[in-house]
């Protein structure tokens, strides 16, 4: 195509020849190269911003935290009367992040002697909310005297103080985080946060240039990084929360103040500072990161927000800078060095006052030497037990970092006792010929059915098979209390102080087979009373007796119980049954509550985020059916008699005798199990001693499971086990006949009320016969020395008859006798 000319272009064309020309064609070229690549930038920066911001708005505008599901201890309350000792009430304060602090701040407590301040902290429990409270309990003698409120000095009934925290439940991310809205933040941890990281937090856009070269300028005069160059907002948008990594590049950079842009655009302050308070990292514990101020403040401290001091805000403010680098734990003096760095740019700044300054400067970091009540899971067995209750109603993935708050029936002391008795025995009993032994056990209120103490395993801190739960072990002889029960049952057939035969026993199997038990020592004894027969743990007479009873009752009665499934055959009567700890406390509990059936629960109820109850499984049982009240009664006093003169007699020289407690011993085959059943007026405890490859053991219930059971109690206060008469009436019987007290060979033995035996007078003693066949007449009282003297005596005279004995009182008149045995 033919190209017009233009005169005009030619011209200016002729007239920039030579150099000027060369220059002017280079300008024209950079022009349009940084056209160019301004046309490249916008292209490229507008698609990434808007990728960014769509980013923003879906992670921080959808922001759901995930915060971790904690579980606690039951709280404990205090009541009048309670068996508690100093030693106890002080490990459940310091379980539960208590302090001592003469100025009773929530969560502190002060002791003097017998008195006891303690200031607790208000919390969510099952049935709603409890305040927080002042109190004064006096304790003496092992039990609480006295207990009153300090604020209006009125007598208290009781006193609930909030509960240790014993594990949590994390997430797939391991953060340790307690959500705060911005009003329940101190306002001197705001304000001074800002004064130290971001002065200018309410006008900047996101960045602060002026900031930047202010902390620059202020950081080169002291020598000391003492300002940061990042706003709070970008400190934020580095958290973690917008998946900006912590490495130190210019893109990493250049993202991040993008994203800071974009979180002012979308974002108020408010909103963007209560965000940056709960997302801040904190600190570190194992795998579990500290984030956000008010988990850091009970990590650090064992405090909630709100009772910082200002040397505390001082100190946490301060390691927002480097929580590993200033851990005060760690490093106290490099952390005490940055605390007082924070409390002088508060005191600058007018934020306190000079004197303030000055003491808080001199105050210690006053951080706890363990991590406050951030609980690591240290209880496996018994967190484990909590998990599995759990998962009848919950999705296991539902639980772990929902923000849910658990609330167990864990007892601190208890569990610790427990796990100190674990130790102590097993030391002792583990021998160069002994299998290596493991332990289970399970520890219950015997008043509502809570679970307070587990131990799975002989290292008891570890995860892992959790015997007390899982180990299914025959039961040897604790069922045969069980066997009683239903005999009891029967009052007009049967009674403790009725006989049976304990003579060798053979019981047909079906096809040509038979089953011939023997007793323990291998000795027959006769006629014995039941109640005998369970104290000595006779294997003749409980399979006569249970064979009376019925095996299918006993096989019911298990089921209805403690939902134990079990074959009506007649090795039942003797516990060739394989069941775990757990179950035979669920079976226990029935004689430990007095015939209340109460199904056994870790867990007490669970609350929402917002502490509201989603579900609570710590609901009263009905009450004891009267009939079943009195036969767990009776056999409660059987029990007794197992510990006062029974196969459990053992733990009277043990020095356990003031609890009264009631209790069975239980041994399987070839020695190898050994299992120990007994409860106190507060609590039931279920041990079992054996070894994970069935071998035996050498031990019986007396000295293997017995041995931990006594030592638990040794440390953990109880209070003695005082049976109900209501529905019972107590008589000396002889041969089968109530009698009178002082009647020679007569026992006391309790009876259901209107079923006792006849009553029949002491039998006058046989006569006294000589050699001949004779009666001898009864010696005259006094002798013949007495006679003697009396005789001087009346020949010298000395015969008063006003110094006489006076005559013996009339015996008392013989109780109504009741009426015979049907």
């Amino acid at each position: 195509m033919p190209r017009i000319q233009d005169d005009e272009a030619d011209d200016l064309h002729d007239d920039d020849g030579g150099e000027g020309s060369g220059q002017g064609g280079a300008w024209r070229v950079l022009l349009r190269a940084a056209l160019v690549a301004l046309a490249l930038l916008l292209g490229f920066l507008i698609p990434y911003l808007i990728y960014l911001d769509h980013q923003v708005t879906e992670r921080f505008g959808k922001l759901r935290w995930q915060v971790p599901t904690r579980v606690y201890a039951r709280p404990l309350v205090l009541r009048p009367g309670m068996a508690l000792d100093a030693p106890t009430l002080q490990y459940e304060l310091n379980a539960a992040a208590y302090r001592p602090d003469p100025g009773l701040r929530p969560g502190s407590y002060v002791h003097a002697g017998e008195r006891w301040r303690i200031a607790s902290r208000g919390y969510a429990d099952v049935d709603g909310r409890v305040p927080p409270s002042r109190i004064e309990a006096v304790l003496s003698g092992g039990q609480v005297v006295a207990l009153r409120d300090l604020v209006s000095g009125h007598a208290l009934r009781s006193a609930r103080l909030d509960p240790a925290r014993i594990a949590t439940l994390y997430g797939q991310s391991q953060e340790e985080r307690r959500l705060v809205r911005l009003e329940e933040v101190p306002e001197l941890l705001i304000t001074g946060l800002q004064a130290v990281e971001d002065r200018d937090f309410n006008h900047h856009i996101g960045i602060d240039v002026s900031g930047m070269l202010r902390a620059a300028l202020v950081n080169v005069t002291s020598g000391d990084t003492r300002q940061g160059g990042s706003t709070l907002t970008q400190q934020l948008a580095r958290s973690g929360l917008l998946g900006i990594g912590k490495e130190q590049t210019f893109s990493r950079k250049f993202k991040e103040i993008l994203f800071a842009l974009l979180l002012e655009a979308h974002y108020d302050k408010r909103t963007i500072l209560e965000a940056y308070l709960n997302q801040v990292d904190l600190g570190q514990r194992g795998a579990q990161s500290i984030r956000g101020v008010a988990a850091a403040a009970e990590f650090w401290f064992g405090r909630d927000l709100k009772d910082l001091s200002t040397e505390q805000i001082a100190l946490l403010i301060g390691m927002v800078k480097g929580p590993s680098w200033y851990n005060p734990r760690r490093n106290p003096e490099r952390a005490l060095q940055r605390r007082n760095v924070v409390l002088e740019q508060m005191w600058q700044t007018g934020l306190i006052s000079a004197a303030e300054y000055q003491r808080a400067r001199q105050a210690p970091l006053g951080v706890t030497a363990s991590a406050g009540n951030l609980a690591a899971n240290r209880y496996p067995a018994y967190v484990d037990l909590v998990r599995k209750q759990l998962a009848r109603d919950y999705p296991a993935d539902s639980i772990s970092g929902a923000g849910l708050t658990v609330m167990t029936g864990m007892a601190p002391s208890a569990q610790r006792a427990a796990e100190q008795a674990v130790a102590g025995t097993l030391d002792a009993l583990q021998t160069r010929n002994r299998p290596p032994l493991q332990v289970g056990l399970v520890m219950t209120d015997a008043h509502n059915s809570d679970v307070l103490a587990v131990v799975g395993s002989r290292d008891y801190t570890e995860p892992g098979f959790n015997r007390a739960i899982d180990a299914r072990r025959p039961v040897g002889s604790l069922l045969k209390p069980f066997v009683y029960l239903l005999a009891l049952a029967q009052p007009e057939r049967w009674s403790l102080a009725s006989t049976i035969s304990d003579a060798p026993v053979t019981v047909g199997l079906g096809g040509g087979r038979q089953w011939t038990p023997s007793n323990s020592d291998g000795r027959s004894h006769g006629e014995v009373t039941l109640l005998d027969a369970l104290a000595q743990s006779y294997n003749q007479a409980t399979v006569r007796l249970g064979m009376q009873v019925g095996l299918p009752r006993l096989a019911g009665l298990l089921h209805t119980l403690a939902g134990i499934e079990a074959e009506p055959q007649p090795s039942l009567l003797l516990g060739a049954i394989d069941q775990s700890p757990y179950a035979m406390a669920q079976l226990y509990q029935f004689l430990a509550a007095e015939g209340q059936v109460q199904p056994l629960h870790a867990v007490r109820g669970v609350l929402d985020a917002k502490g509201r109850p989603l579900k609570r499984y710590d609901k009263p049982a009905p009450p004891a059916q009267p009939g079943d009240a009195v036969a767990a009664r009776l056999i409660g006093h059987a029990l007794q008699t197992v510990v006062t003169s029974g196969t459990a007699r053992a733990l009277l020289a043990q020095g356990l005798g003031g609890l009264s407690s009631a209790g069975k011993t239980g041994t399987s085959n070839d020695s190898r199990d050994s299992w120990f059943a007994g409860y106190t007026g507060d609590h039931l405890l279920v041990v079992w001693v054996g070894n994970d490859q069935n071998l035996p053991t050498g031990l019986y219930g007396a000295t293997g499971g017995m041995r931990v059971w006594a030592d638990t109690f040794r440390r953990l206060p109880s209070a003695p086990l005082r049976l109900s008469d209501a529905g019972i009436e107590w008589r000396w019987v002889l041969d089968g006949l109530s009698t009178d007290p002082e009647c020679p060979g007569a026992r006391r033995f309790p009876f259901v009320a209107g079923y006792a035996p006849a009553y029949q007078p002491c039998p006058s003693p046989p006569a006294v016969l000589d050699e001949f066949g004779n009666p001898v007449p009864p010696v005259e009282e006094g002798g013949l020395l007495q006679r003697a003297g009396e005789a001087i005596r009346r020949f010298f005279g000395g015969d008063d008859s006003g110094k006489a004995a006076p005559a013996p009182a009339a015996p008392p008149p013989p109780p109504t006798p009741t009426r015979p045995l049907p």
